[in-house]
Formats: structure tokens, sequence, C-alpha cells
């Protein structure tokens, strides 16, 4: 057991940063706990090697994620009050995020990792992952265009990340000549389909757009493709990595795409670096790391990084440093843009088991012409 891997210490320690590291380890969005849990640990020991955050230890403190948003909030925020951590970061829902927020963010940093809605602006919260416009919007543009996608379907969980999500969705397909011709949201946990499938064959849609957590999209793809829609109509995810592509099973992935700012098919040579540091400090048999998990890494390099500049985790210090702030993790060098990181998003096609990436969606991030 290396320092990092330590249980949580009960007490506040003057050698220790505690970080609060906010993953799930339950529910839809517990089959990415275990690569967010690796990533982040060896952004932790990278962190310690190199003399750790105002010459204090980083240890994280693990909180489940997958439990009632205002369970993990109070916890979070018992965690922050007691002296233990001194910042928060993690990948969890956005009705996590929004329980947990105004808890904590103007009395710590919070490094928020998880693709979201838009529109969070709180301060003490930054955000590195992507957003529907940068993200979801040259997506169906770019299918549109090259595979004349006209009718979209969207099938999401019911809450506000999927629900605003499609909102935008709505503005998107209306620029390239398309329209959104059906929706149905599911409660989290959710495996029967039956309905929802009905309703996309019913519609004749061309492309479903998922906006589904985890093990349900898992069930959706198995479903989807039982039910020969795989056949005639596409899909998009903003939410699917490669544990996904594993636990759906290569007879469920045909014409299944995704768009995120990693996929672990990127031959980049920061890519292929932080996989080779994965790799050698968990082993071949790990999680696949994938962007969620990566997000993890990034986010605890990012939390140091705040910290470091500013010299202080007292949140008013850091907001008057967010500006030069920059880290270097997988993806290369990232800087903020306000609070939000500036990123390339990319589109992958799955192909069997893993994903093949397609294209670099910064050329399409600006209004169609109509068709």
């Amino acid at each position: 057991m290396t320092r990092t891997d330590r249980p949580a210490p009960l007490s506040p320690d003057p050698e220790v940063l505690g970080v609060a590291l906010v993953v799930p380890r339950q529910g839809p969005a517990g089959i990415f706990g275990p690569a967010c849990e690796l990533c982040a640990r060896l952004a932790a020991d990278e962190v310690n090697a190199a003399g750790g955050v105002l010459g204090r230890e980083l240890r994280l403190v693990t909180v489940d994620g997958g439990a009632p948003p205002r369970q993990v909030a109070a916890e979070v925020e018992h965690l922050v009050a007691a002296g233990i951590v001194h910042g928060v970061t993690g990948w969890h829902i956005s009705s996590v995020r929004q329980a947990v927020a105004p808890r904590i963010a103007r009395h710590v940093p919070y490094v928020y990792t998880a693709l979201y809605e838009g529109g969070e602006d709180s301060e003490g919260v930054y955000l590195t992952s992507e957003t529907p416009d940068g993200q979801l919007r040259p997506a169906m543009r770019l299918l549109a265009a090259e595979r004349r996608v006209r009718r979209w379907y969207v099938v999401g969980n019911d809450y506000i990340w999927p629900r605003r999500t499609a909102r935008a969705a709505h503005a998107y397909a209306r620029e390239s000549g398309g329209r959104i011709c059906g929706e149905s949201y599911l409660p989290l946990g959710t495996d029967d389909f039956a309905a929802a499938l009905a309703r996309i064959e019913r519609q004749a849609a061309e492309a479903v757009l998922m906006l589904l957590v985890g093990s349900d999209a898992v069930r959706f793809n198995r479903a989807f493709a039982a039910a020969g829609l795989d056949r005639q109509c596409l899909r998009l995810s903003t939410l699917m990595d490669e544990n996904m592509l594993l636990a759906s099973g290569a007879d469920a992935t045909r014409g299944l795409s995704a768009t995120a700012g990693f996929f672990g098919a990127l031959a980049t040579a920061d890519t292929l670096d932080f996989h080779g540091r994965y790799a050698a400090r968990f082993g071949p048999d790990a999680p696949a790391p994938s962007a969620l998990g990566e997000s993890c890494y990034e986010g605890v390099l990012l939390l140091a990084a705040l910290i470091t500049r500013a010299g202080s985790w007292a949140v008013p210090a850091i907001e008057g440093a967010v500006g030069d702030v920059a880290w270097e993790g997988a993806r290369g060098l990232l800087r903020l843009n306000g609070r939000h990181a500036r990123q390339r998003i990319y589109l992958a096609e799955a192909d069997g088991l893993d994903f093949a990436v397609t294209a670099d969606l910064d050329g399409w991030s600006g209004p169609p012409e109509r068709p």
C-alpha cells in the first residue's frame, strides 16, 4: 500500500493536504468508479513524487459519489468543516454536483471533471470536461453532413444533465435541417427499454442520441441490438467509454459513435505516455482508464495546480490566480477559459469492443449551412 492508498485520516494532519475524491462506487455510474479511483491515485502519486502541494503530501479521501446526492453533500461538507480535506474533485453526475457545490465551493476549491449540461459558474467551481455546445453540437452537425441524419430520437435518464442537453439538441438538430422526433426519459437504474425502442421504430428515427449513464447505457445497447434497430438506426453518445463497450459486448456496438475530449485510441505522445505510466502502476488487468478515469487524473492535477499557483487553498486567492493556471496531463497542456477547460473534442466509432477515432470536431463547431 502506497501513501496515497491509505484510508482517510480521522483528523486534520498539518503535513497532509487532503482531497475529497467523489466518484461512484454504486448505481449505474459505478461501472466508472474503479478507473476513476486508479487514475486519481496515479495523479496523486505523481504530485507527491514531485514534492507534494505547498510542502504537504496530497492524500485522497474517497467519497462514494453514487450515493444519494444529499448524503454525498453531507459527507463532503463534514470533511471540509473538519479540516480533513482542502479541496474536492472527481467524476459524479450533475445532481450530486448541484448538492455539493452550495455547501463547500466558497470554502475550498472544487474541480468537477464530468461532462455536464453547461452553465455552472459558481465561485470556487472549476470544470475540466465537455459541455453540449463544444461536444454534442459539432458531432450532430458532422453526422447530418456525412451520414444525412435528419430525424433524431433522445433516450436519456430522467435528471438535469439529459434533459438540459436534450433541450440544446433541439436547436442543434434544427441548425442542420433536422429535428428531434421523440424523447424518452427513464429513471436511473432502469432495465426496461421496450417502450422507448418501440417509439424509436415507430418514429422512423435515423439516429438515437443516448444520454444514459453507465450500466443503463450498457443495457440499452444490448436491447437496441436485440431489437434489430442497429441495422437501421445510428446511435450517438456523449457518455460512452471503453469499459462500457466491453460490458455491452461486440454484438451490441454496431453503428454506435461517441464524442469526448479523450479516447484511449488517441495515439498522441501524451496519451501513449499516460497509458504507459498507468499500466506500469496498476498492471495490464486494470480497468481501461477511459475518458472518465482520465478526467479524474486531470482533476487532481488541476486542483494541485490551482492551490500551488495561489499559494493557498482559500477560494478568494485561487479566484485571483485562476487566469494563470495551466496543467499537463494525458491530453497535453491545458488551460482554463474562465472556470472551464479549453480543449479539443473528438468523434469516435465503435469497432467491436474498442473505439476508432474518426474526426477532430474542432472544425465542426460553427453553425452549418442548411442543406
